[in-house]
């Protein structure tokens, strides 16, 4: 096992382009953690409290699925520690192969990844406007986000840790929140480009304010921003929420994968 990428590496990525969008550009960057044998397995992670992303063919074998395990083992990943973001059909072999040695694993999240090449406009609009987050905004963005990540359960970081993330967010010029008719903050969404792709993620509306179709209008007018940039946007979905599947599919996203996130249950 090698630990950087080349060409080979993405690759072999190209058939689930979306599926594993963010391990494409988390292995690009600074990781804690880089496995790969560039034909048939990438393990990958940047840092706690972020989830492992391991990529392996659909039609992995038993022995490669057994040598993935032992990978884990190897590199002390089956402590407790660690989320994994990775195929069904993997998830479904570590968690036998895991009672076996007496540990539990599960799957603890379904996710579904859509690309938008049509952006459909939302039939109910939202009152308010979207709005481009600046450095006057740095506080509420990183309020936004400590609330986001509280309510996911899961990435809870320091304010300080968030304030890096907000910096990079307003440099970056791709953060935005909705504002309501009466100037609130109500919603929140951004997107990152990655190659041809624009991954959108942070979509969060605050409690107060949902069943009001602000988050639908935003992520349409930052879905239509990205598009008009050149970009293929894509994000993530909870598998299991439904009605926010919906709202995406009623603006054009299509589903182009799945995949689970398996943790450790202690």
């Amino acid at each position: 096992m090698d630990s950087f990428v080349d060409e080979r590496d993405y690759e072999i990525l190209k058939n689930d382009e979306y599926t594993f969008s963010v391990l494409r550009r988390v292995m690009g960057g600074k990781c804690k953690l880089l496995l790969t044998d560039h034909t048939k397995l990438i393990i990958c992670f940047s840092d706690n409290p972020f989830p492992v992303w391991i990529w392996s063919p659909d039609d992995a074998t038993g022995s490669e699925m057994e040598n993935i395990y032992q990978i884990l083992v190897d590199n002390s990943l089956l402590n407790g520690e660690y989320r994994f973001n990775l195929k069904y059909n993997l998830s479904e072999y570590l968690i036998k192969r895991a009672a076996v040695d007496g540990k539990k694993l599960a799957i603890s999240l379904k996710m579904f990844a859509y690309n938008c090449e049509k952006p459909v406009k939302p039939i109910r609009i939202a009152d308010g406007s979207i709005y481009l987050c600046t450095a006057q905004d740095e506080e509420e963005l990183i309020d936004v986000m400590d609330s986001f990540h509280k309510e996911l359960g899961m990435d809870i970081r320091s304010r300080e840790s968030y304030r890096i993330d907000a910096k990079a967010f307003i440099n970056a010029g791709n953060a935005y929140f909705w504002k309501d008719s009466q100037g609130n903050n109500v919603a929140s969404c951004k997107f990152i480009p990655d190659g041809d792709l624009a991954c959108i993620n942070f979509v969060f509306t605050r409690p107060s304010f949902r069943r009001k179709h602000y988050a639908e209008n935003l992520v349409y007018e930052v879905t239509k921003i990205a598009k008009d940039l050149g970009y293929i946007p894509a994000l993530y979905t909870d598998a299991d929420y439904v009605a926010s599947n919906a709202c995406y599919e009623k603006i054009g996203y299509m589903l182009k994968g799945k995949l689970c996130t398996l943790s450790m249950i202690k």
